[in-house]
């Protein structure tokens, strides 16, 4: 018997050394990494330049902008839509902040930029426009009457040239006037004297005729003594045979 008991002694040590054997040889399964972190989504970022910031009212500026991980983006007041970068003119009539607003899968971001708009410029004061005085109206409207060689009765253009004399002097009845009779330089002076009186009488009546009151015109006469032309031929003495207006005061 004995030997029988060590044989079966010797197979079961046998099988429990081949199932510790195979045992140690199974493979080991590796463990399951952890899950990596999720990857964050970026931020938008923007940025919005106004050039020239400070303008004159009428003067032109560009609004120029740049973002990142935006996919919308508007610009306020009166802009709008626009895309992710560009620029675009505008033209505030009265001091602005202009605002960005970017806008994306990561949130949005917001941007400024101001522009100064001049207070208009008051217009210059205009100078006060001098009126004409009465002795320029009267230098610029009266005309003296002209009469030929030793005559003292009034001619057409004579006539023509007290008649624009007598509106004016209803325009203007404060005004008063002397008129003084001339001659040309030919003649004694005691002749010239006596036609000049004439001639300024001549034109005063005419005056009177027309309603202008005789208390607002003297005469006189100058004869040949204050020549207005002093040169010696037909044209000259013309312009001395005359019946010249000056303004009183």
């Amino acid at each position: 018997m004995y030997p029988s008991t060590h044989r079966k002694l010797t197979l079961l040590i046998g099988l429990v050394a081949l199932a510790v054997f195979a045992g140690g040889c199974k493979k080991k399964v590796a463990a399951t990494p952890p899950a990596a972190p999720p990857v964050p989504t970026p931020q938008p970022t923007v940025t919005l330049n106004a050039s020239p910031s400070t303008v004159n009212p009428g003067q032109t500026v560009t609004l120029s902008w740049s973002s990142t991980n935006a996919t919308d983006l508007e610009i306020q007041p009166a802009v709008g839509k626009v895309a992710p970068q560009g620029s675009t003119p505008e033209n505030p009539t009265q001091s602005t902040t202009y605002t960005i607003t970017a806008t994306g899968a990561g949130g949005s971001a917001t941007a400024s930029a101001s522009v100064n708009v001049n207070a208009p410029s008051a217009p210059a004061a205009m100078a006060p426009t001098a009126q004409p005085s009465v002795s320029d109206l009267f230098d610029q409207n009266v005309k003296d009457a002209y009469y030929d060689l030793d005559k003292s009765d009034l001619r057409e253009d004579a006539r023509a040239a007290l008649t624009k004399d007598a509106e004016f002097l209803r325009s203007y009845p404060q005004a008063k006037v002397s008129i003084e009779g001339h001659c040309d330089e030919r003649g004694s002076t005691e002749y010239n004297l006596g036609l000049g009186q004439r001639r300024a009488e001549a034109a005063k009546n005419y005056l009177i005729s027309l309603g202008i009151p005789a208390d607002r015109m003297e005469t006189t006469s100058w004869g040949k003594e204050r020549p207005f032309c002093a040169e010696h031929d037909e044209s000259c003495w013309q312009q001395n045979r005359r019946a010249h207006f000056v303004l009183s005061h």
